[in-house]
């Protein structure tokens, strides 16, 4: 009796382990990831690209699995929400929609690949932004973005700094060589839409604009790594426009345009959509942009710009700090504008206003719309090698007013102009500026040290609170 007890004891380990044998090749080739994020949201599912067919081979088009995953993933906004993992690998795409609470997170060795075909499926055209009129490249519509998203809600675009390549330089050849039939497509894009983040990435080459949130609200822009070299054409790093309540921060971008470029629409069709660009925090920037500028207000502002703060700016090798951009015939206002702790390396300028940018998207612009620029304070600045203090130009009969500087630091190059500031139709007041700022900005000696403001209140975005999410899958 003990002898056949044995024998059924081993039989039944026999049998078991052969099951474990059988389980362990029906999973040969699976991959098992886990992997933490800060985000506005958790998602209650998950999935992988490559569950859609997606091929991760740099070559295979990825844009109907792209497609096909976040049509099918939408089903959950309801239930919890989902969000779709992009594995190691090189993915080649066109242009893919999101939807509302949805999460696409890039593995630290993911990279989107945007594809170099202009075909019309790849990256659909769509029309021009009603508060320009037009396409910036081009009179008629745009390509969409390589991400797409309008009409949404709680919205992540996230990864352990995985990277979207824009894959630019065909585009900015046919840019260069006025080939383009419609305006160049930006890397991401959200219209429309409340609760956004960008967050924890890498992203190269942009064909235009790198983010461009536009007619949004409560936007998070945070650890975003955005280089592309600095002579590619419009390659703008961060651009909100028409948004409310957005925080940038802790960004590094290298860029052949502004860093970040403030805006809220172009000259009539901007005055007509009315629609501004207010309640922005901007910190930890640094900036790499020979031709352009660190933060720029403008050009296109015509509904208006309102309560923007930046602070811990650094630029390298930059043309200018913060650069206000405007014209006859924008409209609109730049008002309530914060800056402090600048720390500057080799500017052409540091302060920069431009009253006479041009660049109107039609002859339909009102030549009586004159912008209103007050309420400009800069305090807190130290920059050396620089060529031109500022350069500061309002506009004839319609001066620019309340301009602030105090506690500035301004070390001139060797080969510095003779003349460190130029000011026209300006009006304010500096303390604690060296070298001696123009007539029109008189010192007011140094106990008016911190009479340039900085408002102590913090924005509501400010008070926003991540949670700790966390998920583990596995996929082929």
């Amino acid at each position: 009796m003990r002898t056949q007890v044995i024998k059924m004891g081993l039989l039944v380990v026999m049998v078991a382990l052969l099951s474990l044998r059988g389980a362990e090749s029906r999973k040969l080739g699976q991959i098992s990831e886990s992997f933490e994020y800060s985000a506005i949201s958790c998602r209650a599912h998950t999935a992988s690209i490559t569950d859609f067919g997606g091929v991760g081979d740099g070559q295979t088009s990825n844009t109907k699995a792209f497609r096909d995953a976040i049509n099918q993933l939408s089903r959950y906004s309801s239930d919890g929400g989902s969000q779709l993992f992009v594995p190691a690998g090189k993915w080649l795409t066109g242009s893919f929609n999101l939807t509302s609470h949805f999460t696409l997170y890039l593995h630290k060795d993911a990279v989107l690949l945007a594809t170099q075909s202009q075909d019309l499926n790849e990256w659909p055209v769509i029309k021009p932004l009603p508060s320009y009129g037009r396409g910036r490249d081009a009179a008629g519509g745009r390509y969409t973005s390589l991400i797409f998203g309008t009409n949404l809600t709680d919205v992540i675009i996230t990864g352990d700094n995985g990277t979207i390549d824009g894959q630019g330089a065909l585009w900015w050849q046919k840019f260069h060589q006025g080939k383009l039939k419609y305006t160049r497509p930006y890397l991401i894009e959200i219209m429309y839409s409340s609760g956004l983040q960008i967050s924890s990435l890498t992203l190269l080459n942009s064909p235009s604009w790198n983010v461009h949130p536009v007619y949004s609200s409560d936007i998070l822009v945070q650890g975003i790594t955005i280089i592309a070299p600095v002579r590619s054409p419009n390659t703008d790093g961060i651009n909100p426009d028409s948004c409310t309540n957005t925080r940038i921060e802790d960004c590094y971008i290298v860029s052949g345009d502004d860093c970040v470029a403030v805006k809220s629409g172009w000259d009539e069709y901007g005055i007509a959509f009315g629609m501004p660009t207010k309640h922005l925090s901007i910190r930890r920037l640094t900036c790499i942009s020979p031709y352009s500028a660190a933060i720029a207000l403008g050009s296109e502002m015509s509904g208006g710009i309102e309560d923007v703060r930046a602070e811990d700016i650094t630029a390298i090798n930059t043309e200018s700090a913060v650069r206000i951009k405007t014209g006859v015939g924008r409209g609109g206002y730049v008002k309530a504008i914060y800056v402090k702790g600048m720390s500057l390396h080799t500017m052409k300028w540091v302060f920069r206003i431009t009253g006479n940018y041009g660049s109107h998207p039609d002859n339909h612009y009102d030549p009586n719309a004159l912008p209103v620029i007050q309420n400009i304070n800069y305090r807190d600045i130290v920059a050396d090698n620089v060529s031109i203090a500022a350069r500061m130009e309002g506009i004839s009969n319609d001066p620019f007013t309340g301009i602030c500087i105090s506690n500035a630091t301004i070390g001139l190059a060797a080969k510095a102009k003779k003349v460190p500031w130029i000011c026209t139709d300006i009006k304010g007041m500096t303390s604690g500026v060296t070298p001696r700022p123009c007539d029109l900005l008189p010192d007011q000696g140094p106990e008016k040290l911190s009479a340039c403001d900085f408002p102590t209140e913090r924005l509501p975005i400010d008070m926003v609170e991540l949670q700790k999410c966390s998920s583990s899958m596995n996929y082929m």
